[in-house]
C-alpha cells in the first residue's frame, strides 16, 4: 500500500502516493477510499539539500559512486590519451596521491555507516558532550540516510533517537531529517515507533521553529504509512498538533501535516479519531488553498471520511460549503484534484440529501462533459458519481434533459473500460426504474444494440456481463422496453448462461428468463422458438434444473419452477403443449410437490442463502403469487423458507396442470 510521503526541511524525500480500496454495492455505489496505485500515478523523489547541483542529481549511493567513478575515469582517460599520443609533455592531470584520495572517497561511499566501525565512530560523536561534535554526527546521519535508506538495526537507530532529544534545535533538525529519510523503508518505520520515536517527534512538532516542524511532521507522515503504526500515532496525541499545523503559514508544514492526516484516514476507527481531533473543518478550509497539493490531500482525506455514514452526516451538518468547493474543483485544470473531487462527490452521493444537493448546485453540468474525456480516470470517476446521482428519482428528469442519454449508451461499448461499463449500465438501469414516462428514447438511443454487443463479445468479463443481465431484468419489467428484449434475440444469449459456473451470473440469467416468461401470453411465438435451441433450448434448462437431485440449489430450482408456472399460465396452446408434453418436466415437478418437508438435520447447500444473496434482488415475491427478480433487495430467508417455497410452487404447477383441459 502506497501512501503520502512528506517534504523535509533538509535531506528528505518528497514522495506522495496512495490511499486505499474501493468496495461497491449492487445498485448504489458504496463510498470508496481512493487508491492512487489503481490509477498508475507515481511520484519521483526530490531532495531538498544545501549541497551543490551535482550532488543533488544523484539520489542513491550507487548513483553517487557512479558519479565519482565516472569523474575519475574521465580524468584518467584524458591523461592516458595525452601520454600515449605524446602530443605534448605536461604534468599528470591527476597525481597518484589525488587518485588514491578519490578512490578512498568512493570506497567510503560504498560502506554501510549503520554498522561496524563507521557506526561506532559516529556514535562516539553522538554521545560526546561537545555540541559541535553532536552537530557533526547529526549532519552525517542526515547526509548518509539521504543516500542509503536500507533497513537498519536498533543499534543504528539509538544514536539518532538520542540526538533527537538534544537541547540544540539544529542537532534535532539533522536527527529528524535522518529519521524521515530512514522512514521510507517499512522495516524502519516500524522500528522507529517501537523504539519510542514518536514522543520526541511530537515535541518537535510543538516547537516554534519552522524547520523542526517540517521535519518532525514529515517523519510522522512517513511513519503513518505503516498500518501497524497508525494506532500508536493516534494514541500518542499527535493528531491535535497535526491538525493545528495543517493551518500553518508555512506551505511545507501544511503539506506535511495534511499528508499525515490523509494517511490516517485509511480505517473507520482512525477516521473517527481524526474527527474527534477537529480535523474536518481544517481539511475543508484547506480546499480554499491555492496550492494544488494541499487541495489534493484535503480532498482525498475528505473523500475517505465520507466513506462512513457518520462521516457523511457530520459533513452534512457542519460543512455547508463543501459541495460548492468540490464542484469548483471538478472544473479545475489539475487532473488529480479533479478526480478526487468527483470521487468525494460520489461518496457523498451515497446519501439522499447529497444526491439532490449536488444536482441542485450544478454538479451535473460539471460532470457530464467529463464522460467524454479521453482520460480514463476522469471518465471512471464521473460515471461512478453519475451512477449514485441517478438513484434519486428527482434527479432522473434533469439527467435525461441534459441530453446525456446517447453518451451514456455509447459508453457501454465504446469506453473499453470495465468500470465505466458497469457504472454506465447501472446508471441507465436506475434511470429506467425511476422514470414513469415512456422509455422508448432509451431503445431509440441504441441501448439494446450496445448491450447485445457486450453479451456476444467473448472478451467481455463476467462482471460486465452480469451487470448487463441485471439491467435487462429491470428493463423487461417495463412495458415499453420488454418487446425490444424479446425480439432482440436475448433469450438465445441467456439460455447458455444458465449453465455458467459463476453463480450470480447463472442466477441473474435464470431470473431474466423467468421475467420474459411472464410475457408469454404476448410473446408465445418467440418463447416457443427457443424451446429446443440454442444448446438444447429452454426445455433443456428447465429439465436439468427440475431433476430430482439433492445437489440442485433450491433457489435455482424455485426459479425454474416459477418459469414453468408462468409458461402454463400464458394460455398459449403451443407453450402448454410443449411443457406438458415434455418427458420429464411435469413428472419431476410432481415428485418435488410430493415432498412433505426437508428432512430434519439435512444440509441445505444453497449458494444463495444468507450473505451470498447480497446483490441478488427480488422484484416479485414468490409467496404472494409473484416471482423472482434481480433488483429489489436482498433475499433474506431461512433454508426452511426457501425449501418450503420451492415445494409450494411445485404444488401450484401440479394443480394448474390438473385443471388444464389437455
Amino acid at each position: 500500500m502506497n501512501d503520502i510521503y512528506p517534504s523535509m526541511a533538509a535531506h528528505c524525500y518528497y514522495v506522495p502516493a496512495n490511499i486505499t480500496p474501493a468496495y461497491e454495492q449492487h445498485e448504489q455505489e458504496q463510498p470508496i477510499e481512493f487508491d492512487m496505485s489503481a490509477n498508475d500515478v507515481s511520484f519521483e523523489r526530490k531532495i531538498v539539500s544545501k549541497r551543490g547541483r551535482d550532488a543533488e542529481d544523484y539520489e542513491t549511493t550507487g548513483q553517487r559512486c557512479t558519479y565519482y567513478r565516472n569523474s575519475v575515469s574521465a580524468i584518467s582517460a584524458k591523461r592516458t590519451k595525452a601520454v600515449e599520443s605524446q602530443v605534448r609533455e605536461e604534468e599528470p592531470l591527476l597525481a597518484d596521491k589525488e587518485r588514491q584520495a578519490v578512490n578512498m572517497l568512493v570506497d567510503l561511499f560504498e560502506l554501510s555507516f549503520y554498522e561496524g566501525e563507521p557506526l561506532k565512530a559516529l556514535s562516539t560523536l553522538v554521545y560526546s558532550h561537545v555540541y559541535h561534535l553532536q552537530l557533526s554526527a547529526a549532519t552525517a546521519f542526515s547526509e548518509i540516510s539521504e543516500m542509503d535508506t536500507r533497513p537498519v538495526t536498533r543499534e543504528a537507530l539509538e544514536p539518532i533517537l538520542y540526538l533527537l532529544q538534544s537541547p540544540h534545535i539544529d542537532v534535532q533538525h539533522g536527527a529528524s531529517a535522518a529519521l524521515g529519510n530512514l522512514a521510507v523503508n517499512m522495516d524502519n518505520k516500524l522500528l522507529i515507533v517501537r523504539m519510542g520515536g514518536l514522543e520526541p517527534l511530537i515535541r518537535q512538532m510543538l516547537s516554534p521553529n519552522i524547520d523542526a516542524q517540517i521535519n518532525s511532521v514529515g517523519c510522522i507522515t512517513n511513519l503513518a504509512t505503516a498500518e501497524e503504526n497508525k494506532m500508536q500515532i493516534a494514541k500518542s496525541g499527535a493528531l491535535l498538533p497535526l491538525t493545528r499545523l495543517a493551518r500553518s503559514r508555512d506551505l511545507r508544514v501544511q503539506r506535511n501535516a495534511a499528508g499525515a492526516l490523509l494517511n490516517m484516514t485509511h480505517s473507520a476507527e482512525h477516521r473517527q479519531q481524526l474527527i474527534g481531533a477537529g480535523a474536518v473543518p481544517v481539511l475543508v478550509e484547506l480546499l480554499g488553498s491555492d496550492d494544488s497539493e494541499l487541495q489534493y490531500y484535503a480532498t482525498t482525506a475528505l473523500s475517505n471520511i465520507a466513506v462512513d455514514e457518520s462521516g457523511r452526516q457530520l459533513l452534512w451538518k457542519t460543512q455547508p460549503v463543501l459541495v460548492d468547493a468540490l464542484i469548483m474543483f471538478v472544473n479545475t485544470s489539475t487532473i488529480k484534484v479533479q478526480c478526487q473531487a468527483i470521487l468525494t462527490l460520489r461518496n457523498l452521493a451515497s446519501d439522499d440529501q447529497y444526491q439532490t444537493q449536488i444536482v441542485e448546485k450544478g454538479g451535473l453540468d460539471s460532470l457530464l462533459p467529463l464522460l467524454q474525456s479521453e482520460y480514463d480516470p476522469l471518465v471512471i470517476s464521473a460515471s461512478a458519481c453519475l451512477r449514485n446521482l441517478s438513484i434519486h428519482p428527482s434527479n432522473e428528469k434533469p439527467i435525461l434533459e441534459s441530453g446525456i442519454l446517447p453518451c451514456l449508451v455509447s459508453l457501454i461499448t465504446q469506453s473499453g473500460n470495465e468500470e465505466v461499463q458497469c457504472h454506465v449500465i447501472s446508471a441507465l438501469r436506475n434511470l429506467v426504474a425511476n422514470n414513469e414516462a415512456d422509455k422508448t428514447p432509451f431503445a431509440n438511443a441504441g441501448l439494446f444494440d450496445h448491450i447485445r454487443a457486450v453479451l456476444v463479445n467473448p472478451a467481455s468479463s463476467e462482471v460486465v456481463v452480469g451487470e448487463m443481465i441485471a439491467a435487462l431484468n429491470v428493463f423487461v419489467l417495463d412495458e415499453s422496453l420488454w418487446p425490444y428484449i424479446i425480439d432482440g434475440g436475448f433469450l438465445e444469449l441467456l439460455i447458455p448462461l444458465t449453465r455458467s459456473q459463476n453463480v450470480e451470473l447463472q442466477y441473474n440469467a435464470c431470473v431474466t428468463i423467468s421475467s420474459l416468461a411472464g410475457k408469454a401470453s404476448e410473446a408465445s411465438d418467440r418463447l416457443a422458438q427457443v424451446w429446443d435451441r440454442p444448446e438444447g433450448g429452454l426445455q433443456s434448462y428447465l429439465a436439468s434444473f427440475l431433476t430430482v437431485d439433492e445437489g440442485m440449489d433450491p433457489v435455482l430450482r424455485s426459479v425454474a419452477l416459477w418459469t414453468v408456472l408462468l409458461l402454463l399460465e400464458s394460455d398459449s396452446p403451443d407453450l402448454v403443449r410443449l411443457v406438458t408434453g415434455h418427458p420429464s418436466i411435469i413428472k419431476n415437478i410432481d415428485k418435488i410437490a410430493s415432498i412433505d418437508s426437508l428432512p430434519e438435520g439435512e444440509l441445505r447447500n444453497s449458494a444463495y442463502t444468507t450473505d451470498s444473496l447480497a446483490g441478488l434482488r427480488s422484484s416479485r415475491g414468490f409467496m404472494d403469487g409473484e416471482g423472482p427478480g434481480a433488483d429489489d433487495g436482498p433475499l433474506d430467508e431461512s433454508d426452511d423458507e426457501i425449501y418450503n417455497r420451492m415445494i409450494t410452487i411445485a404444488q401450484d404447477v401440479v394443480s394448474l396442470v390438473q385443471s388444464l383441459d389437455i
